[in-house]
């Protein structure tokens, strides 16, 4: 696996591969890599004759200086498991070579970019959508993957790709979920075993919302009441799966 460290190296890399009968896969990450990211990467690898990854924990998608600190890391194993996935490169920049000094340009994500977790996290998908650009730009793949798990970053991403009239295949994959409902997650390490108990309910109750909105329930309200009252079942963390519910912003 050859590891790249720079825009510089990544567009020769590119550049060198040429396009005649070869495809690019590329899969964006954060790091601290789990099976939701493997599944992502073995879809790549099975779809195009490269595959790329990059690590990249992107600071201007954190409005909590604190959480940008915190945020896990595993450069060894996350190597260890690129190898294991015959990944071609894995592309790890540092802050400076993707923002270097005068660095002043942001790209707005737009209005789909203001609800739910955006009305909470002002700023937090416009970072994204620039760092998102900037990576596509740089790798030059045909296909870039991202997991369901965070549908209104997937759809930023898909509402950017089309406005700019970048030709890259921007794909879906569903989300891989722990032995308990959870969903993967690089930030999911850092739960107290309270709010690892917490979150658990919020699975059971997103699905209770999906199978009541397939058997007819179309309002919006109901749906949420529905949602809340399971989350309420399990008393000890009331409090805690409804502050959750909160700050997704569905009410």
């Amino acid at each position: 696996m050859l590891i790249l460290t720079s825009p510089e190296e990544m567009f020769r890399w590119r550049k060198n591969l040429g396009d005649e009968g070869i495809s690019v896969g590329f899969v964006p990450t954060m790091g601290f890599l789990h099976e939701g990211h493997a599944s992502l990467i073995r879809k790549s690898t099975q779809e195009n004759t490269h595959t790329v990854v990059s690590i990249f924990v992107n600071p201007t998608q954190f409005t909590n200086s604190e959480d940008f600190e915190k945020y896990p890391q595993d450069k060894d194993g996350d190597s260890s498991l690129l190898r294991a996935l015959n990944v071609d490169v894995l592309y790890s920049p540092s802050p400076s070579a993707v923002y270097p000094e005068g660095f002043n340009t942001s790209i707005s994500a737009g209005h789909i970019a203001t609800k739910l977790e955006g009305k909470s996290r002002p700023g937090h998908f416009d970072g994204v959508a620039t760092v998102v650009v900037k990576l596509l730009n740089t790798v030059n793949p045909n296909n870039a993957y991202f997991g369901k798990k965070d549908r209104q970053q997937l759809a930023v991403i898909q509402q950017v790709v089309r406005d700019l009239n970048l030709s890259i295949n921007i794909v879906g994959q569903d989300t891989v979920r722990d032995h308990d409902g959870v969903a993967l997650s690089s930030r999911n390490s850092r739960l107290t075993e309270m709010e690892r108990q917490a979150a658990v309910v919020l699975p059971q109750a997103l699905r209770a919302m999906i199978s009541a909105f397939h058997a007819g329930e179309t309002s919006f309200a109901q749906l949420i009441a529905l949602g809340l009252q399971i989350c309420a079942t399990l008393t000890t963390w009331r409090s805690s799966t409804q502050s959750l519910w909160k700050r997704l912003s569905f009410q």
